[in-house]
């Protein structure tokens, strides 16, 4: 039985489910899960992460964990992590820069945090097997060392609950069955927390987004990095600043669809919540530098001089890297859309988040 008839007959017998239920179903059923059975990156899948787009993005990241390293003192060892690795593209560029500190590679244990089978498969045979090891989650890499972490378009498959603002109150957002057999969205119960003071008056049919899986894993990270010691940079699409907002969507071969039309048949994601997670990573003991665009970290870590280099030794790419460039800092393509965090130590200044 597909996913869509499941969730129906689910929805029938029990009645509606958050839409953090439904897009948890939809990214990781065993059998019919998008991020389980079909994920499909690049050009030719259904989206495409920064990494795809130039290597200049994974190359500039590896030389700012090499940086990082240096400011904690090069800890021999500590641990390498990525989490949501996608096909192996950034590490292998993070660990292809690295090459020029070669004490940072010997003292550096990999692990790629990653729950997909099919994804697994393709990290292995980008990287190989011979130094890399794979956990499911953050939990099971193994503590007592300092911690480097990069989690590139991860915040955005952690699904929040949607709350509406209506003429009597706040009403949960939930997904139903409509009377033609079509699953649809319907109104639940009344929030059960109170709307942060922060965000104001909302205006009727407001949207608010509330992730605990994003709070828990900026409270994961918060506790392991005040405990361990080291940095994480969180990579994503989202908002800076605390706001309103439906922002789930479905991709499928590069275009927006109908969230509830496949389920699991397209990429389901929403924006990050970066303030809640870094308030979540602070409350833990960890500190957090100020959110950057992406565009403004990577031309702080040189992205031009890089993209020159690279023009200059193969001028008849000069054009595609021009392109490439754009993609990745532009304000109207990823350079504001995409925020960097960085969550660390306390007592640590990381690279290119100095005031």
């Amino acid at each position: 039985m597909a996913l869509r008839d499941r969730l129906i007959a689910q929805i029938r017998a029990s009645g509606p489910i958050t839409v953090a239920q439904y897009m948890t179903a939809c990214l990781h059923d065993p059998q019919d899960g998008y991020y389980t059975t079909r994920p499909a990156l690049g050009a030719d899948g259904d989206f495409i992460t920064a990494p795809l787009v130039s290597q200049m993005f994974g190359e500039l990241i590896g030389l700012w964990l090499v940086e990082t390293w240096a400011a904690l003192g090069r800890p021999a060892p500590f641990r390498l992590v990525e989490m949501g690795p996608g096909d192996g593209t950034l590490m292998s560029d993070i660990l292809r820069a690295a090459r020029l500190a070669p004490d940072f590679l010997a003292a550096a244990e990999l692990w790629l945090v990653e729950i997909s089978e099919p994804l697994r498969a393709r990290q292995a045979a980008r990287l190989g097997q011979d130094r890399t090891r794979w956990a499911g989650s953050l939990a099971e890499v193994p503590q007592g060392a300092p911690l480097l972490l990069v989690a590139n378009e991860l915040l955005d498959c952690l699904p929040p609950r949607q709350f509406v603002r209506t003429g009597r109150g706040w009403a949960e957002r939930m997904i139903s069955v409509s009377a033609s057999g079509e699953l649809d969205f319907g109104l639940g119960g009344a929030m059960p927390f109170p709307v942060p003071a922060v965000l104001g008056e909302a205006p009727a049919g407001a949207v608010l987004e509330i992730s605990a899986a994003q709070s828990a894993l900026g409270a994961e990270l918060g506790d392991r990095l005040a405990r361990d010691g080291g940095a994480a940079l969180l990579i994503d699409y989202g908002r800076d600043a605390p706001g309103f907002g439906d922002t789930l969507q479905a991709l499928r071969r590069h275009v927006k669809v109908d969230p509830l039309a496949e389920p699991g048949q397209a990429d389901l994601t929403v924006h990050a919540d970066f303030p809640a997670v870094t308030a979540a990573a602070r409350a833990a003991g960890c500190e957090t530098a100020p959110v950057l665009t992406q565009g403004e970290f990577l031309v702080r870590l040189g992205i031009g001089s890089r993209a020159e280099a690279l023009a200059h030794a193969r001028p008849d790419m000069a054009e595609r890297i021009e392109r490439q460039l754009e993609r990745l800092i532009s304000p109207d393509q990823m350079g504001e859309l995409f925020k960097v965090a960085c969550l660390h130590q306390p007592g640590l200044a990381p690279p290119a988040f100095e005031s």
